[in-house]
């Protein structure tokens, strides 16, 4: 078995350290070879933390700690980073100094989105969630980023959207547009009679309150979907 197979057996574990992997496959390495970019926000995340615990793989502290990230609806503090068994004061410092550096340095907001690759970029890096992650990015009038965040994560193969949900946030951004997205799983990206639904109404209420929905993007970690590019404009 080469590296990629028995680094792609071992991934489907939370349980295993990075010891267990062939050395050019751990995360280190491939960071150092391939670039952080070709990492996953799992395993940017285990280089971070370093090591795990009694019990406890890096892996699945990565996680838990990736999870508190997706759900948090602004950046987590000290109380929420120390609720993570695992995590403590040194490292829960650690991760904060660093979520702090990087939303002062390289967050989204001002970054311009021209086109759907853009937005795509902005966004492939939630396509390893084994859940349906439903996200929203405000743009102002020169379509430069104000926001992006996460509405709701799903289940496995649908995400259940409201329409208030999704406007409520872009309205107190005072934003001009949006660009709706999600990843799909499975890793097939086109649009599911659901997805074509929900674009529908999405689109309707976006006319109603006054703001411009630019698109609906379906994404994996190799591909996406635009609703404005594959259709020429988003659905009536």
């Amino acid at each position: 078995m080469d590296a990629q197979c028995c680094y792609e057996e071992l991934i489907k574990s939370q349980a295993y350290s990075p010891l267990e992997l062939p050395k050019e496959a751990r995360p280190r390495e491939r960071l150092s070879v391939l670039g952080p970019q070709s990492l996953s926000d799992r395993e940017l995340l285990a280089i971070l933390l370093s090591a795990g615990i009694r019990g406890k793989s890096v892996y699945t502290l990565a996680d838990e700690l990736l999870e508190l990230l997706d759900t948090a609806k602004e950046l987590p503090g000290m109380k929420d980073i120390l609720g993570i068994r695992g995590l403590g004061f040194s490292k829960a410092c650690l991760v904060l100094a660093m979520l702090e550096f990087g939303r002062r340095h390289w967050g989204p907001v001002g970054i311009r989105i021209s086109q759907p690759e853009d937005a795509y970029k902005l966004l492939r890096h939630y396509a390893d969630r084994k859940q349906e992650h439903f996200i929203c990015i405000s743009l102002n009038g020169a379509h430069e980023v104000l926001a992006s965040r996460i509405i709701t994560i799903g289940l496995v193969n649908r995400t259940l959207i409201h329409p208030r949900e999704v406007f409520s946030d872009p309205l107190m951004d005072r934003a001009c547009a949006v660009i709706l997205a999600h990843n799909h799983p499975s890793g097939q990206v086109l649009p599911s009679p659901e997805d074509v639904d929900i674009t529908r109404r999405l689109k309707a209420t976006a006319d109603l309150v006054g703001i411009n929905l630019l698109d609906h993007i379906i994404f994996s970690g190799e591909r996406f979907y635009s609703f404005s590019q594959e259709q020429g404009t988003l659905l009536k």
